[in-house]
């Protein structure tokens, strides 16, 4: 351990001079490294992304490479972890729902938190070139320090989200769900709540349309925030102490990398969960 948090800090001597020499903060504008802005083009902050991928990748691969009955070794730690997160996420979605949407919450948990973790890496965000107009343009750059990652993320969550709901509770059924009184009325008591759950099916609307950007804008702000912060502390330390101040907040921000991977796949899968509730005999059913 004492050999890891030596290299750690070497490290972090070394980008914190390249900061503290450059003295520039990562911008909210992705620097594209190869092609142009204004058609396709290959930025920082993909390259982060499908190595976080490529990391996924090869793990699974890892685990399922010599499998057995009675898991061992790596295999054994890799049905620890996905074990544990079908279980949290069946306690939330129930049995059925669990079996169906694993495959997204799973992965999108475990591609937020590789990709929050290798932005802590010295290097990423803070190892560029400067240009003639005094701007840098950074080689790597945290993925969710990326508006447009967060945002694509969201997007197709809400995609699957309507196929999900569509699919689980039929068209008429999910239009009751939002706009049908829940519970018995008569008479008069009876047209009030219809338009009254009405309203507020229109606010529940209004609310499902801005999750997706609540959800991309919450994850950004988080990591974005917090590579603003390490650079900031960084930059307290001067030219050959800039790790010192940034190194005790690195290991916060790795407790907060999973944090975040937490809050936007559970808050998805209560999302998913409201609309397909039936009641306490869906399962049964």
């Amino acid at each position: 351990m004492s050999k890891i948090l030596s290299t750690l800090s070497l490290l972090a001597l070394i980008t914190g001079v390249a900061c503290a020499e450059g003295g520039h903060q990562l911008t909210p504008e992705s620097n594209v490294l190869v092609g142009s802005r204004d058609g396709l083009a290959i930025t920082n902050s993909m390259v982060m992304v499908w190595l976080a991928t490529g990391i996924i990748v090869l793990f699974c691969q890892a685990a399922t490479k010599k499998m057995s009955m009675i898991p061992v070794g790596f295999q054994n730690f890799a049905e620890w972890i996905i074990e544990s997160l079908y279980n949290f996420f069946e306690g939330i979605l129930g049995e059925h729902l669990v079996k169906r949407t694993f495959w997204f919450f799973g992965g999108t948990f475990l591609l937020i938190l590789i990709s929050n973790w290798l932005g802590l890496i010295p290097g990423v965000g803070t190892i560029g070139v400067q240009g003639e107009d005094g701007s840098v343009n950074y080689l790597l750059r945290g993925g969710n320090a990326d508006i447009n990652v967060t945002a694509a993320m969201s997007v197709v969550f809400a995609v699957l989200w309507f196929y999900w709901a569509f699919t689980e509770n039929g068209t008429k059924g999910f239009f009751a769900h939002i706009f049908a009184p829940k519970g018995d009325f008569s008479g008069v008591m009876k047209f009030g709540m219809i338009a009254i759950f009405f309203l507020v099916g229109c606010l529940e609307i209004i609310s499902i349309f801005i999750r997706p950007v609540a959800l991309s804008f919450r994850l950004y702000g988080n990591v974005f925030g917090g590579e603003q912060t390490l650079e900031s502390l960084m930059a307290l330390g001067g030219t050959y102490f800039a790790f010192a101040p940034a190194l005790p907040f690195m290991f916060i921000e790795v407790l907060v990398g999973l944090v975040q991977a937490l809050v936007f796949t559970l808050l998805s899968a209560v999302f998913l969960k409201l609309i397909c509730d039936h009641g306490d005999h869906a399962e049964d059913h």
